[in-house]
C-alpha cells in the first residue's frame, strides 16, 4: 500500500518548486551568489509518495532532482544590508578639481569672465585659491601665508619701477653706468632731493619746457606742464622731466603707446610684449609749448583719463582719438616707416627698464619664496607708456603697475579680454599640483625638523629640482603663447644685454656706503695691528728689567718734572687685555708684564691728582660754553633749580701737595623733585669726600 503524503508535506514541496522557478543565480567572478534562493539540494530527503494524475509538476520535480546545478566549492551569501556588486566594465574616472580664483580685490568684471572660460570657480580670500588677483600691491602677509602651489598677479618690489621717483632713480644710476646705452628716457630729477642738480641745468640749460608729476600719482593727476622754472618749488615732493617738444605726430595730434607687457618669472626673466594694445592720442593739434598753451592739457597730455572729458574726443577704430596699435602699425607701414626697427627699439627700452629693478625683483622673490620650486609664485601684467620722439626714438614715460581693465568700449572689450586669456593660458597651472605640493612641503618639515640633510645639501636639492622644472616650463610657455611674443631672453639678443645684468647686480653689492664701511675696516685692522707691533717692540725693549717702576734709569725727556703715568693703567681695556694675552712671548716676559686684574691695586697720589684737575678743567670748560644756562632757560624761568652758593670754594690736597684754590661758576642742575636733588648731593659728597674738601 504506498504511502500517502500529509498536507504540510505537500505544501512544503510545492513553495520550494515555485521558489526554484522563480529565483534566479547569478554567477560573478566564478562564484556563485545565491539571494534569498532555497536551493532543491537542501529540500527534505525523505520517500515521498508521487501524487496521481500530475504529470507536469512530477516532471518538473524529476527533471530539477535528476540534473541538479553544479555548485562551486565556496558559497557566498551577503548580508541583506549589502547589495551584490555588479560588474563594471570601465573604471570610475577621477574627476578634476576646478581651479579657485580669489578676485575680492579686483574690480574688474573682464577677469572674472575670463577666468570663467577656464572652469574657474570664485573663491574668498579664506578658501582654497590657486589665483590670486588684486589691484593692489602684494601684501608681505599675504605672501606668507601662500603656500607652493598658490600664484598672485604681483611681483614684491615691482614699484621699483611703477613708482615714479624710484624709476627715475634706478634709470639716473644706470645712465651713470652706461650714459650711450640707458639714454632710454628724457632726464629727469626727484625733487627736492636733487634740486641742486635740477637748479645747474636750469642756469646752464636756457628755453626748456618741463613737466612735473607726483611720485605716485596716476591717470594725469597733479601733472601740469611749465616753461617757467620758478614755477617748480624745490621743496615740493615731485617728478621734474625735460618735455619731449618734438614728439612723432599722426595727423598732427601728440599720442603714446600703451604697451602691455607680461613678466612670467623673475628669476629667470621672462619677458612677454603682447602683440596688440593702445595708442592714445591728445584731442587738440600740437603745437610746440609756450607761456600761452603749455596749461592746455588736451593738447599735451595723452592720458585717456583725461582726454575723454574733452569735446573733441572721437571713438573711431582708425581715426578716433583711441585706437589699437595695430591700426598704427598699419598706417606706419603705409608710410613706409622701419617698422621692425621701431619695436626692435620699444622692447630694448622695455627690457633695459625692467633690467634697472632686477636686483630688488629677484632678492625680494627670493626672500618671500624660498621654496618655491615649481614654476613662479608671481606674474605681473605691466603697462608700459612708450613716447615715440619726431626721429622715432623711443622714450619710457612712466610703468602702469595695475592698468586700467575698464572695457567701456568695443576696442578696450576686444584688447583687454584677449590679454586676460592668454594670460591665464600661458601660466602653467598644472605644473603646480595641490596634492604634490603639500606632500613635498611635509617633507622638508620633516627633514627639518629631524636635520636629515644639511643645509648645502638643501640648498643643492632645490637648485637641482629649479633646473629640472625650468625647461618644463619654457617649453609649456611657447606652446601656449598665444598673441604674445618674447622679447627676453631671445637667441641673439640675450648676450648683450649680460653685461648691464652683472653691472646691476654688483651696484647692490658695491655702494658707496659699503666701500665706505669695508675701507673703515681696513684701517681699523692696520691701526691694530700696528699698536700690536709697538706693543711687541715695547716688550722686547723692557725684556729682563725689574718689575718695579724705576724711573731713575729711564731717559730724560722733556716732561721729565712732571709726573709720569704708569706704563698699564689699573684698568684695562677688554680690547687691551685681548692685545695682551695674543702677544706670544717667553714665559719670563709674561710673567713679568702680567697683570692681575682680580686684585685691587694701589692707587697713586701723583695720578689722582692729575685726574681730579683733569675733571675740573673739563667741568670749567663745559660751564663756559653756556650749555647748562641755555638749558635752564628751556625749562623756564620759574622751574624749581637747585643753586649752591656762588662763592663755593674747593681745595685739594693729596699727599701733602696743595693744589692752587679754584673757584667754580654756579652749578645749575636740571630741574628736579627736592629729594631728589638731596640725595644726588649727599652720593656726589660721599664719593669725593677722600679727594675734596668742601
Amino acid at each position: 500500500m504506498p504511502l500517502s503524503r500529509s498536507s504540510s508535506d505537500s505544501e512544503v514541496e510545492d513553495m520550494c518548486l515555485r521558489a526554484t522557478l522563480k529565483k534566479q543565480v547569478s554567477i560573478t567572478d566564478a562564484k556563485l551568489t545565491l539571494v534569498d534562493v532555497i536551493h532543491p539540494r537542501e529540500l527534505p530527503t525523505c520517500a515521498l509518495a508521487e501524487p496521481e494524475g500530475d504529470d507536469e509538476q512530477d516532471g518538473a520535480l524529476s527533471s530539477i532532482s535528476s540534473t541538479p546545478t553544479p555548485l562551486p566549492a565556496t558559497l557566498e551569501l551577503p548580508s541583506p544590508e549589502k547589495k551584490p556588486e555588479r560588474p563594471s566594465s570601465k573604471k570610475k574616472r577621477r574627476r578634476r578639481k576646478r581651479l579657485g580664483i580669489c578676485i575680492a580685490s579686483c574690480k574688474y568684471d573682464v577677469v572674472k569672465r575670463m577666468a570663467q572660460k577656464y572652469d574657474m570657480k570664485e573663491v574668498e580670500e579664506i578658501g582654497d585659491w590657486s589665483l590670486y588677483w588684486t589691484d593692489f600691491s602684494v601684501s608681505l602677509e599675504r605672501v606668507m601665508e601662500m603656500k607652493s602651489y598658490q600664484k598672485v598677479n604681483h611681483f614684491p618690489g615691482m614699484s621699483e619701477i611703477c613708482r615714479k621717483d624710484l624709476l627715475a632713480r634706478n634709470l639716473n644710476r644706470m645712465l651713470k653706468q652706461f650714459p650711450k646705452e640707458f639714454a632710454v628716457f628724457p632726464r629727469t630729477w626727484c625733487l627736492p632731493a636733487d634740486s641742486a642738480d635740477f637748479q645747474n641745468y636750469v642756469r646752464t640749460k636756457k628755453n626748456k619746457t618741463y613737466i612735473c608729476k607726483p611720485d605716485t600719482g596716476c591717470q594725469g593727476k597733479g601733472i601740469f606742464v611749465t616753461k617757467n622754472p620758478k614755477d617748480i618749488k624745490p621743496f615740493d615732493d615731485l617728478v621734474c622731466q625735460v618735455y619731449v617738444s618734438k614728439p612723432f605726430l599722426i595727423d598732427s595730434f601728440k599720442f603714446d603707446f600703451r604697451v602691455y607687457t607680461v613678466v612670467t618669472s623673475c628669476d629667470p626673466l621672462r619677458i612677454y610684449v603682447y602683440t596688440d594694445g593702445l595708442a592714445r592720442f591728445a584731442t587738440i593739434p600740437y603745437c610746440e609749448p609756450t607761456q600761452q598753451n603749455s596749461e592746455n592739457v588736451y593738447m599735451h597730455l595723452t592720458n585717456y583719463a583725461i582726454n575723454k572729458n574733452s569735446s573733441d574726443f572721437v571713438r573711431d577704430d582708425d581715426k578716433g582719438s583711441k585706437r589699437k596699435i595695430s591700426t598704427i602699425n598699419l598706417w606706419l607701414e603705409q608710410h613706409h616707416y622701419e617698422l621692425d626697427k621701431i619695436w626692435g627699439d620699444i622692447d630694448d627700452v622695455i627690457i633695459k627698464t625692467l633690467i634697472s629693478a632686477y636686483p630688488t625683483l629677484r632678492h625680494n622673490y627670493r626672500t618671500c619664496f624660498p621654496n618655491h620650486t615649481k614654476g613662479s609664485a608671481c606674474f605681473e601684467i605691466l603697462g608700459f607708456d612708450i613716447l615715440l620722439d619726431h626721429k622715432l626714438k623711443p622714450y619710457i614715460l612712466e610703468v602702469n603697475h595695475s592698468p586700467s581693465f575698464t572695457t567701456d568700449s568695443e576696442l578696450d572689450k576686444e584688447i583687454k579680454e584677449g590679454l586676460i586669456y592668454d594670460t591665464l593660458g600661458i601660466l602653467n597651472f598644472a605644473a603646480c599640483d595641490r596634492r604634490k605640493c603639500i606632500e613635498e612641503e611635509k617633507r622638508r618639515v620633516r627633514e627639518r625638523l629631524f636635520s636629515k640633510l644639511a643645509k648645502k645639501e638643501q640648498d643643492t636639492e632645490d637648485e637641482q629640482a629649479i633646473s629640472e622644472n625650468l625647461q618644463s616650463l619654457h617649453d609649456y610657455e611657447d606652446q601656449h603663447i598665444g598673441n604674445f611674443r618674447r622679447i627676453y631672453p631671445q637667441p641673439g639678443r640675450t648676450e648683450q644685454y649680460a653685461r648691464f645684468l652683472d653691472q646691476c647686480v654688483s651696484l647692490t653689492k658695491e655702494t658707496a656706503a659699503s666701500k665706505a664701511r669695508e675701507e673703515c675696516a681696513r684701517q681699523q685692522i692696520e691701526e691694530i695691528k700696528l699698536k700690536q707691533e709697538k706693543l711687541q717692540a715695547l716688550m722686547n725693549k723692557n725684556k729682563g728689567k725689574p718689575k718695579e717702576d724705576d724711573l731713575s734709569g729711564r731717559p730724560e725727556s722733556p716732561r721729565s718734572k712732571q709726573v709720569r703715568r704708569l706704563m698699564f693703567p689699573r684698568a684695562l681695556l677688554p680690547r687691551q687685555r685681548t692685545l695682551l694675552k695674543t702677544c706670544s712671548q717667553p714665559t719670563s716676559v709674561k710673567e713679568q708684564w702680567s697683570i692681575e686684574t682680580s686684585q685691587p691695586m694701589d692707587i697713586k697720589d701723583e695720578e689722582e691728582m692729575e685726574r681730579v684737575i683733569t675733571l675740573l678743567q673739563r667741568d670749567h670748560l663745559v660751564r663756559g660754553t653756556g650749555i647748562v644756562e641755555y638749558v635752564q632757560r628751556l625749562f623756564g624761568a620759574n622751574s624749581t633749580v637747585y643753586q649752591p652758593a656762588k662763592s663755593s670754594i674747593f681745595r685739594v690736597t693729596v699727599c701733602q701737595v696743595q693744589l692752587p684754590t679754584v673757584i667754580l661758576a654756579p652749578t645749575w642742575f636740571l630741574p628736579l623733585h627736592p629729594k631728589c636733588v638731596a640725595y644726588l648731593s649727599t652720593c656726589i659728597r660721599e664719593r669725593l669726600i677722600n679727594l675734596m674738601l668742601l
